[in-house]
Protein backbone atom coordinates (compact mmCIF):
# COMPACT_ATOMS: atom_id res chain seq x y z
CA UNK A 1 0.00 0.00 0.00
CA UNK A 2 1.82 3.60 -0.55
CA UNK A 3 1.84 6.15 2.14
CA UNK A 4 -1.03 8.38 2.67
CA UNK A 5 -1.24 11.91 1.56
CA UNK A 6 -0.82 14.50 4.22
CA UNK A 7 -1.25 18.52 3.20
CA UNK A 8 1.27 20.88 2.38
CA UNK A 9 -0.06 23.77 4.61
CA UNK A 10 -0.83 21.93 7.96
CA UNK A 11 0.39 18.18 7.84
CA UNK A 12 -3.22 16.33 8.77
CA UNK A 13 -3.63 13.38 6.62
CA UNK A 14 -5.37 12.90 3.73
CA UNK A 15 -6.03 9.38 3.65
CA UNK A 16 -9.74 9.86 2.41
CA UNK A 17 -8.38 11.16 -0.90
CA UNK A 18 -7.27 8.65 -3.26
CA UNK A 19 -5.04 9.89 -5.95
CA UNK A 20 -5.57 11.45 -8.95
CA UNK A 21 -6.07 14.63 -6.87
CA UNK A 22 -9.11 16.76 -8.65
CA UNK A 23 -8.25 20.81 -9.26
CA UNK A 24 -11.16 21.00 -6.55
CA UNK A 25 -9.93 18.69 -3.63
CA UNK A 26 -9.09 20.76 -0.38
CA UNK A 27 -7.93 19.77 3.13
CA UNK A 28 -10.34 19.15 5.39
CA UNK A 29 -8.82 20.39 8.30
CA UNK A 30 -7.57 23.80 7.01
CA UNK A 31 -9.34 24.33 3.69
CA UNK A 32 -6.21 24.76 1.68
CA UNK A 33 -6.34 23.94 -2.04
CA UNK A 34 -4.66 20.59 -2.93
CA UNK A 35 -3.82 20.52 -6.18
CA UNK A 36 -1.27 22.87 -6.04
CA UNK A 37 2.49 22.88 -7.17
CA UNK A 38 3.73 22.31 -3.82
CA UNK A 39 1.98 19.39 -3.53
CA UNK A 40 3.59 17.54 -6.75
CA UNK A 41 6.09 15.57 -7.73
CA UNK A 42 7.86 17.78 -9.73
CA UNK A 43 7.99 21.09 -7.62
CA UNK A 44 11.36 21.71 -6.68
CA UNK A 45 12.28 25.06 -4.66
CA UNK A 46 15.93 25.09 -6.41
CA UNK A 47 14.79 24.74 -10.02
CA UNK A 48 13.88 27.90 -12.32
CA UNK A 49 9.99 28.43 -12.25
CA UNK A 50 10.22 25.51 -8.77
CA UNK A 51 9.60 23.26 -11.17
CA UNK A 52 11.24 19.95 -12.45
CA UNK A 53 9.25 19.53 -15.22
CA UNK A 54 11.24 21.30 -18.67
CA UNK A 55 7.84 21.80 -20.42
CA UNK A 56 5.34 22.63 -18.23
CA UNK A 57 4.02 26.16 -17.93
CA UNK A 58 4.90 28.30 -15.05
CA UNK A 59 2.44 28.86 -12.46
CA UNK A 60 2.90 32.05 -10.29
CA UNK A 61 1.39 30.99 -7.42
CA UNK A 62 2.64 27.50 -6.08
CA UNK A 63 -0.25 27.40 -3.25
CA UNK A 64 -3.14 27.98 -5.62
CA UNK A 65 -5.19 25.04 -7.45
CA UNK A 66 -3.68 25.21 -11.18
CA UNK A 67 -4.69 23.34 -14.10
CA UNK A 68 -1.54 22.21 -14.84
CA UNK A 69 -1.29 18.53 -16.87
CA UNK A 70 1.87 17.49 -15.18
CA UNK A 71 0.95 17.47 -11.68
CA UNK A 72 1.28 14.41 -9.56
CA UNK A 73 0.52 14.23 -5.79
CA UNK A 74 3.38 12.80 -3.69
CA UNK A 75 3.19 12.26 -0.09
CA UNK A 76 5.42 13.98 2.69
CA UNK A 77 5.30 17.26 1.20
CA UNK A 78 4.49 18.70 4.60
CA UNK A 79 7.23 20.81 6.14
CA UNK A 80 6.55 22.33 9.64
CA UNK A 81 7.60 25.77 9.94
CA UNK A 82 9.60 26.81 12.67
CA UNK A 83 7.78 27.66 16.04
CA UNK A 84 7.88 31.53 16.23
CA UNK A 85 10.54 32.55 18.55
CA UNK A 86 9.30 33.30 22.55
CA UNK A 87 10.25 36.91 23.10
CA UNK A 88 9.34 37.13 26.31
CA UNK A 89 12.06 35.16 27.86
CA UNK A 90 14.48 37.83 26.11
CA UNK A 91 16.42 39.89 28.38
CA UNK A 92 15.21 43.61 28.08
CA UNK A 93 17.78 45.86 26.68
CA UNK A 94 20.63 46.72 29.36
CA UNK A 95 20.59 49.89 31.05
CA UNK A 96 23.54 51.02 29.20
CA UNK A 97 21.77 50.80 26.10
CA UNK A 98 18.78 52.73 27.00
CA UNK A 99 21.71 55.13 28.47
CA UNK A 100 22.90 55.67 25.39
CA UNK A 101 19.56 56.10 23.38
CA UNK A 102 18.51 58.99 25.99
CA UNK A 103 21.80 60.48 25.45
CA UNK A 104 21.33 60.49 21.32
CA UNK A 105 18.07 62.10 21.08
CA UNK A 106 19.53 64.66 24.00
CA UNK A 107 22.22 65.48 21.84
CA UNK A 108 19.88 65.33 18.47
CA UNK A 109 16.95 67.55 19.67
CA UNK A 110 17.57 71.51 19.13
CA UNK A 111 17.69 73.53 22.21
CA UNK A 112 14.60 75.75 22.50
Amino acid sequence: MSEPFDCWQCGVSLAGLTPPLSRTDECRACRTQLHVCRMCRFYDSSKAKHCAEPVADEIQDKTRANFCGYFEAVPGRFVPRPAAEDWSREAPPSASLCIGIVATMAIATPAS
